[in-house]
């Protein structure tokens, strides 16, 4: 297939989720975790809470409605300069593809625009994908919580400053 034939690039698109992802997000938590994962109430709450952001991943290939492929949740309290990552999840078909890193980018502007200095998260000890990622962007490993996930892993703590607000 020459260049001029060639099927155009797929394109990511991130924005806030809404009550119509609902399905779509709870499909993606099944996908990209084996445990520990949002039940759909929780996922209802982070869409709607006012120190919630959730976000979404689209990917829209031009031959059908985009789909869902990329999630990122964001906690604020009010009065702290510190936003909490409480999830980032990738579609296993589309891993490797730089998901995690935009929703990761999308993730520090969000709580930034929110007024917060710092973004922290935890991650599994065994989630080297994830290591690497938070490690090459800046987040330093602070804590360690033994037997945090369901199935007694524990989980690294990261944070990193964002700079001013």
């Amino acid at each position: 297939m020459s260049a001029a034939t060639a099927a155009p690039s797929p394109i990511v698109s991130l924005r806030e989720a809404d009550r119509d992802d609902l399905d779509a997000l709870l499909a993606l938590e099944h996908a990209a975790f084996a445990s520990d994962r949002a039940e759909r109430r929780a996922i209802r709450h982070a869409i709607a809470s006012p120190t919630m952001t959730l976000l979404v991943a689209l990917l829209d290939d031009a031959s059908a409605d985009p789909v869902l492929v990329g999630a990122a949740t964001i906690e604020r309290r009010r009065n702290s300069r510190s936003a909490r990552l409480s999830s980032i999840a990738v579609s296993p078909a589309r891993a490797g593809f730089g998901l995690g890193g935009r929703l990761l980018e999308a993730a520090e502007a969000d709580a930034r625009r929110h007024g917060c200095s710092r973004l922290r998260l935890e991650v599994r000890a065994d989630n080297w994908a994830g290591i690497r990622l938070y490690e090459r962007r800046g987040y330093r490993r602070f804590a360690v919580l033994p037997a945090y996930y369901e199935d007694g892993m524990e989980a690294w703590r990261y944070e990193k400053d964002l700079g001013r607000a």
